[in-house]
């Protein structure tokens, strides 16, 4: 279940992908038109083996791994390029996860994201949703070297926020951002997500709290 608006955290960190956002259906196809325009589909593992990467992260093992001519920067502008007008037009909020941010809200509770996406593509995606005026700190893996496993960019949400890590609560839909949280001091959440389904039950073991929805 959910937990009863965090006493005693006075934050609450969401990523986007898989936890506010019903968007894993754009990385999908991006993937998909980015490897078919290169005569290529992407290998069964890849998404999973991607998942907690920082967005560069991921361009260097692309490129790596697949002997792509293009530089890290290239690939990231091409899948900027493809994803931004999914994110602005199409990608909605999960059911219940607005009513949830506003009810945090109303109490007082601080707001954050911590997200793979870019700046300027989460920025796009909150705005276009009406829920960006919600939020006290945004924070994107392209301001941390390293990717959500790891607790840099949770560390650095709190000291955004202001507040001291071990009063924050996180939410995330990847049992190894969970991780992350864990390693930052704060209280993980996990969220359940379709893709992630196989994973449900070791994100249920690494996270005190866990949920199926927003909308519970």
């Amino acid at each position: 279940m959910l937990p009863a608006l965090f006493p005693p955290h006075k934050a609450a960190i969401f990523d986007l992908d898989g936890t506010l956002l019903e968007s894993m259906w754009v990385w999908q196809r991006v993937d998909l038109d980015f490897f078919a325009a290169r005569g290529l589909r992407p290998p069964e593992d890849y998404a999973e083996t991607i998942h907690s990467m920082t967005f560069r992260e991921v361009a260097l093992y692309t490129v790596e791994r697949f002997a792509l001519p293009e530089s890290p920067e290239e690939v990231m502008r091409e899948w900027n390029e493809r994803s931004l007008r999914f994110y602005r037009d199409e990608v909605k909020l999960k059911p219940g996860a607005r009513e949830y941010l506003e009810a945090l809200r109303a109490k007082r509770v601080k707001l954050a994201v911590a997200t793979n996406l870019t700046t300027h593509m989460l920025e796009t995606v909150l705005q276009s949703n009406g829920v960006f005026h919600l939020f006290d700190a945004l924070s994107s893996a392209d301001e941390v070297s390293r990717g959500k496993r790891f607790p840099d960019i949770y560390l650095l949400t709190a000291r955004k926020l202001g507040i001291a890590p071990c009063d924050c609560v996180a939410f995330d839909d990847v049992a190894a951002a969970l991780l992350g949280i864990r390693a930052a001091g704060m209280t993980a959440c996990a969220v359940l997500e379709p893709a992630s389904r196989q994973d449900w039950d070791e994100m249920r073991r690494l996270a005190p709290y866990a949920v199926t929805g927003f909308a519970e």
